[in-house]
This record gives C-alpha cells, structure tokens and sequence, in this order.
C-alpha cells in the first residue's frame, strides 16, 4: 500500500521493529504487517494552563496562561511516548500530544506555585509579564524538558485574578484609593488656586505698591523741578535786579562822565572863544591904530575903492543932504537918474 505524509510532520518508519528511515514529509509503500509508524509534529505546540494557587498571605489566585513548545529531537521524543499512526486514518493510536502537552503544563504549575507562594496578593495581580519571563527562563533549562527532546519557546500569562469577593475588596480599597487621590488631587487644585489667586493679589497689591511708589516718585521729582525752577526763578530776579541797578550806576556813570566831558568841551569853548576875542580885538586895534594914522580923505577913498555903484549914489546924495545949507541949488532930472543908474 502507499501512504503519504504533510511537510510539517515528522516521519520515522518501522520495519519490524527497527527504524529504516526518518525525515519530514516522507511518502511511501509499506506492507501493514511489518511495518510501523510514528509521526511527531515538527510546527510550534500550544497548551493552555488554568492554575488555583495561594499567595503568600494565603489569598486564592488564578493564574491563567498558555505555553508554546516544539520538538527538538524526534526520535528522542518517540522512544519515551507513543507517536504510532494508524497508517490507514494516520490517527494515533493514543493521545501523546494532550499527554505532553499536560507534562509541560505540570512542570509549568510548579514552578508558578513557588512563584505565587513567595509574593502577596496585591503583588500577585499585577506581575503578569515578571511571571511569564520567570517562567520562560527556568523552563527552558528544566532536565525534564530535555530529556523529553522538547523545548519551551513561549511564556504567555492572560491573567492573574482573585476570588470574587477578595476581587470586590481589592476593588473597594483600590476605589478608596483612587477616591483618596481624586480627593487629593481636588484638595492641591483647590490650593493651588488659593495659591495662585494668593499670589494674584500678591501681585496686584505689589503692582498697586510700585505705582503708588511711581507716583509719588513723579511727585517729588516734580516739586523738585518747581523748586529748582522757582530757585531759578529768583537767581534769574536776583542777577535781573543786579543786572538794572549795574546798568543803572553804568548809565549814571556814562551820563557823569558825558557831563563831565561836555564841561570840559563848554571850557575849551570859552578858552578858544576868548583866545578868538583877543585876536580880533588885537586884529581890530591894530587897524584902528592904522586908521588913525591916516588922513580922513584917503579913508574916504578907501571906503569908496570897491563900493557898488549904487551904494556910491548913495553916498553922494548923502552927502550932498549934508551940505544942503551951502547949495543953492540943484535939479536931478529923471534922465540923470536914469543915467546915473545905468553907469
């Protein structure tokens, strides 16, 4: 007969006893009354564990979980369990996969007691991953794993819970708890907004505070500036007033000196103008004392030398009035007149 096996199993072939051939996948003729086989599966194997176990404080935890595992040396594996198929259905004739899934689950359980059995409760619930790398570390180097050809390559922990009513504790004292801090967390909000409007106020009475300082900064700075100025003010009246009496004695000085100088300039008036008065009158006498020298015709010629012809005319008829007694008399017709004019 012919038979035929899947990639992902592992094949050994019997013949009377004796292993003729191994190998994954095989396929071949055999004749059902000499031959024999087991197939070990080659692909990762799962098996799901529920453990009851107690803490340290003897609370009752569940712990569930489930390991993955494969087979690492067949014929290792097929010499301590029974892999026979059935070649016709290819179905074992026992049931080695639940037995050596139940036998990894056992060691598994062992070793999650003495895990469990060392912490407390409100520990236990919550070291799901701390367990599983624990787990997964001390079954990869049990003896019996190896022995067995089989090695362990996963560790998963679902969950760790307790019973319901230790369940409703843990959860009345965690509620307490988050309660506690949800009040807590109220109370330090509260605070810290007392704290914050503190600080607010604090800040507009300080700012209320370097105002006020501000103005009256201002204010003095600014009477300091009306002093100043009202300082200057009188400085400024003070040198005016100096200043207007100064330009004043300088005025009455310049108009003393001025007085002063017209008096001397009247006096050098009066000294030219007698030195002018004795000149002439020296000039005069000295003319005088020639007059009189000369005789009173060769005046009367002097006078007459450069006399205008009328004022000649004039002397003429003057003297001619004078000696009216001695003419008899005397005709002046218009034409000497006009004759007398024209000369």
């Amino acid at each position: 007969m012919y038979i035929k096996f899947l990639p992902n199993d592992y094949v050994l072939r019997y013949r009377k006893g004796r292993l003729i051939e191994g190998g994954q996948g095989l396929s071949f003729r055999y004749y059902d009354k000499s031959t024999a086989v087991a197939v070990v599966p080659v692909s990762n194997m799962e098996a799901d564990f529920i453990f009851e176990e107690k803490t340290l404080d003897f609370q009752n935890v569940t712990v569930q979980g489930q390991l993955t595992y494969r087979v690492t040396d067949y014929q290792k594996i097929a010499s301590q369990m029974n892999f026979t198929v059935k070649l016709r259905s290819k179905e074992y004739y026992d049931t080695p996969i639940k037995k050596l899934a139940q036998r990894i689950v056992n060691i598994a359980e062992t070793m999650v007691k003495s895990e469990m059995g060392a912490i407390r409760l409100t520990q236990a619930v919550k070291v799901g991953g701390t367990l599983a790398a624990h787990m997964l570390e001390r079954l990869s180097g049990v003896r019996e794993l190896a022995q067995l050809g089989v090695a362990l390559t996963g560790v998963s922990i679902l969950k760790i819970s307790a019973d319901k009513e230790t369940f409703r504790a843990l959860e009345a004292e965690t509620r307490e708890a988050i309660l506690k801090q949800s009040d807590d967390a109220l109370y330090e909000r509260r605070n810290a907004s007392i704290e914050q409007e503190r600080k607010v106020k604090e800040n507009e009475l300080n700012t209320e505070i370097s105002v006020e300082e501000k103005k009256k900064q201002i204010r003095e700075t600014e009477l300091g500036t009306k002093k100043m100025l009202l300082e200057k003010e009188n400085e400024l009246a003070r040198i005016r007033t100096i200043s207007e009496a100064e330009r004043e004695r300088l005025q009455l000085d310049a108009q003393i000196d001025l007085e002063r100088k017209r008096k001397e300039l009247a006096a050098l008036r009066l000294e030219n103008a007698k030195k002018d008065a004795d000149a002439e009158a020296y000039r005069i006498g000295a003319v005088m004392d020639a007059y009189n020298r000369l005789s009173p015709e060769v005046l009367v010629a002097l006078a007459t030398l450069n006399m205008e012809p009328e004022k000649m005319i004039a002397s003429a008829f003057e003297k001619l009035a004078a000696n009216s007694a001695k003419i008899g008399a005397l005709n002046i017709t218009p034409d000497l007149l006009e004759s007398l004019k024209g000369a």
